[in-house]
């Protein structure tokens, strides 16, 4: 392995972890968001906020959230204006929610 004096200014890791590739939400913070559609007013402000941009669009418009790349940092929770998007405490024995496919596309 090489030392990061070594390393090439601007280097690029070869084969990278990119979202399709590697699921990071398992090691979630044991709170999740969820999302009630009825209080959304798709200002988009989550979207903006998210770190892990586990926030799913289509047509401009919130369709849910990606729980396979959430953190459960909140930052979505405390951006959404009208209290659509709330924690809560998450359990091993709730079912999944289904989860965007690896390779399908989010539109704005």
């Amino acid at each position: 392995m090489k030392r990061y004096q070594e390393l090439p200014i601007g280097g690029v890791i070869p084969g990278g972890a990119t979202p399709h590739l590697v699921q990071t939400g398992g090691w979630r913070s044991g709170k999740k968001p969820v999302f009630n559609e009825k209080l959304c007013v798709n200002c988009l402000l989550c979207w903006v906020h998210c770190p892990e941009a586990t926030i799913l669009v289509e047509r401009s418009q919130m369709r849910g959230i990606s729980y396979d790349h959430c953190k459960g940092c909140g930052i979505c929770s405390q951006a959404c204006p009208t209290g659509a998007i709330v924690m809560v405490a998450e359990t091993n024995d709730e079912p999944q929610m289904p989860q965007q496919k690896a390779g399908e596309e989010v539109c704005v």
